[in-house]
């Protein structure tokens, strides 16, 4: 049987948000998502064009700049799938995955990326709540002065 892997698979976790990507390197055959097809230099974030999803310019500025340093800006395609977390942990996520993915195909890239940081993972996590301290993980109960 033939292999019909045509894509790269990483992972990138910020918090509580995992990012599952797809890099497509050549396209042989035209990849449909919803009712948009994908070609060379599309990024879709949970089958929604990463424009739509990351909003705004300064969203757009962080998860370009893997491919800005890397100089890969259009020359491959991904798909992405987030999950949990909130709006910027899931950018930070996919900025991972992405820069895990671009270094995958190049070490020259690896280098560069990892110079940067963004290789890194970023293993701040919220506190755990801790019991008998009133709801909050570092709040104490007030003592009585008499």
């Amino acid at each position: 049987m033939a292999d019909k892997k045509t894509f790269n698979f990483t992972i990138g976790r910020r918090k509580a948000a995992i990012a599952r990507l797809r890099i497509y390197q050549d396209l042989k055959e035209a990849l449909v998502i919803g009712e948009q097809t994908l070609k060379k230099g599309d990024v879709f974030v949970n089958d929604k064009r990463i424009e739509n999803y990351f909003t705004g310019s300064l969203a757009k500025a962080l998860y370009e700049e893997p491919f800005r340093i890397t100089n890969t800006l259009g020359k491959y395609t991904f798909t992405v799938k987030i999950s949990g977390g909130g709006q910027k942990s899931q950018m930070e996520a996919f900025v991972h995955a992405l820069s895990r993915a671009l270094s995958e195909i190049d070490d020259k890239n690896k280098q560069i990326l990892r110079k940067k940081g963004f290789l890194t993972r970023d293993a701040r996590v919220r506190e755990r709540r801790k019991v008998g301290m009133g709801g909050k993980s570092r709040r104490k109960r007030q003592s009585p002065k008499r």
